[in-house]
């Protein structure tokens, strides 16, 4: 019975180990990283810089804005997290972050919202939104 147990106690930790590697991106990816409301906190929390494109697939202007997130988080990946919360298949965040139109982008530092954008924005401005907060860590 005890190395059942030992071997349940290994799995577990292994399991967690690869979650948590998983979450734990610290800006290391190219291209955004997609949010889920059981995702969500862990990974405000582990990119003390992120960007939320809060979006839904039948939304034009949503699709519009698509390609800019993806130039944005190749271009600052390594100083910047991105990240895509599809609100159709998450409505819990969405919610409690008060996302009432779309697309809305939100910037969180440190765990916290900083900025907020709502609307098909220019590159500009979503990069100017983010942009202050590089090197604060």
């Amino acid at each position: 019975m005890s190395e059942d147990n030992e071997l349940e106690q290994i799995k577990l930790r292994k399991i967690k180990t690869m979650l948590d590697q998983a979450v734990q991106t610290k800006y290391t990816t190219n291209h955004p990283l997609t949010l889920t409301d059981s995702n969500f906190d862990k990974t405000i929390k582990t990119n003390a810089l992120l960007v939320v494109d809060f979006w839904a697939p039948w939304c034009g202007p949503c699709r519009t804005i698509t390609p800019v997130i993806e130039q944005l988080a190749a271009e600052y990946a390594g100083k910047a997290a991105f990240a895509k919360m599809n609100i159709d298949e998450n409505q819990t965040v969405p919610n409690a972050f008060g996302v009432m139109s779309i697309p809305t982008i939100v910037v969180f530092h440190n765990g916290k919202e900083v900025e907020r954008l709502v609307g098909a924005c220019p590159k500009a401005h979503i990069e100017a939104a983010f942009k202050k907060y590089l090197g604060q860590q």
